[in-house]
């Protein structure tokens, strides 16, 4: 699975601190739906944001493997944390390394990379989810600046202290043809007319930040074009491809830490005389969960690969991050079963992790568009 000394060391390095450091909060933040100022930090010191972007702009120039191992291992503990590092390191940064200028890079990743600041992505609107074209906002050039209007949702670090920011696709004008051109723009926090909201009342990720963002006649220099104008649709769904590998990752991490949580169970608590890990009905659904857990990592690590020696990666993408995803579900769902009536209760961790599973199959794509992207990479 080309993995090598690093990559170990890697593993057992974010394992520690999210055994020791994130775990002991985590049933509290989640309760309290509290994002972690103090954890995110601690993360940033530690090298988890910009791994895969070159010293030279503050990154640790890490292979994606070593990132999509990184996020792994949060999400085996925590999927919250996981969740703040993958949309920061993926579609935060993504773009503007990507697709942004000198000038862009220099301005705006090193203190993305060092976990000073977060960065969000700013794609998602009320009426546009997986059809991401159905974009409501726009972005009018006048006077050698950007007018933008309208509003963003469910955006993942768009309104914490930390966050500088957002990449966001805008219908900047018509094509000749009359279709609607999109362009990528970067609106600073704090930019007048720019506003964010923290969203609550969430089933999951509780303890990340997740968004409302509102732009009334927001005003940014010309210059803060990302990419090319008219670019902007290419821009957001060739970062998707790239996030999808980290949803992908998170979970894997969850299905790992939830059939360890079974398995642990299984091995404690005694019914009718024994373990009930004894009985086959138990020892066939913690067989099932390590066997669906190690083809997902197979296939995820396959992908990064891909990704890692420069070939195009994009259907396995769509792949691993539908089946991770379709894991994750159904090994959380048997972990509680095997956990019974406590499975039910958030003492236990596993409560947590059923309800964090349920965002995978929708978030960067759903289920249903993950098909979608699959079938026509193989001429359906």
């Amino acid at each position: 699975m080309h993995i090598k000394e690093e990559h170990n060391l890697i593993r057992q390095s974010v394992r520690d601190f999210a055994e020791q450091v994130i775990h002991p909060k985590a049933q509290e933040l989640d309760e309290k739906a509290q994002f972690s100022e103090d954890i995110t930090r601690q993360m940033g010191e530690m090298g988890l944001m910009g791994m895969v972007i070159p010293k030279k702009y503050g990154g640790q120039e890490m292979d994606y493997l070593s990132y999509i191992i990184a996020v792994e291992e949060l999400a085996r503990i925590d999927s919250s944390q996981a969740a703040t590092i993958a949309a920061h390191n993926s579609l935060g940064i993504g773009p503007i390394y990507y697709f942004g200028n000198e000038i862009q890079k220099e301005k705006y990743l090193p203190q993305l990379c060092t976990g000073e600041k977060l960065w969000a992505f700013g794609l998602t609107e009320p009426n546009a989810g997986s059809d991401s074209r159905g974009s409501k906002t726009t972005a009018n050039l006048e006077s050698g600046k950007w007018v933008i209007n309208g509003s963003k949702i469910f955006i993942t670090n768009g309104s914490s202290k930390m966050s500088a920011g957002a990449s966001v696709q805008t219908i900047s004008g018509r094509k000749e043809d009359g279709r609607k051109e999109y362009s990528c723009i970067i609106v600073e926090k704090g930019t007048k007319g720019f506003t964010s909201r923290t969203m609550k009342g969430k089933m999951l990720w509780r303890a990340s930040d997740t968004s409302e963002l509102f732009f009334d006649n927001c005003t940014v220099p010309e210059e803060n074009l990302l990419g090319q104008r008219g670019n902007g649709s290419k821009i957001m769904l060739s970062t998707l491809d790239r996030g999808r590998l980290s949803i992908g990752a998170m979970g894997l991490g969850l299905a790992q830490g939830a059939y360890e949580l079974a398995l642990k169970y299984a091995k404690e608590r005694h019914q009718f005389g024994q373990a009930i890990g004894k009985f086959q009905a138990i020892a066939f659904k913690i067989s099932d969960m390590a066997t669906k857990i190690e083809a997902a990592r197979r296939l995820l690590y396959h992908a990064c690969w891909l990704v890692d020696t420069g070939q195009p990666f994009s259907k396995e993408a769509a792949m691993a991050k539908l089946y991770c995803s379709e894991v994750a579900r159904e090994v959380a769902d048997e972990a509680v079963q095997v956990h019974g009536g406590y499975g039910l209760m958030k003492d236990y961790d596993i409560e947590r992790f059923y309800r964090d599973q349920r965002i995978l199959q929708i978030g960067e794509g759903t289920s249903e568009i993950q098909r979608l992207v699959i079938s026509r990479h193989l001429g359906i």
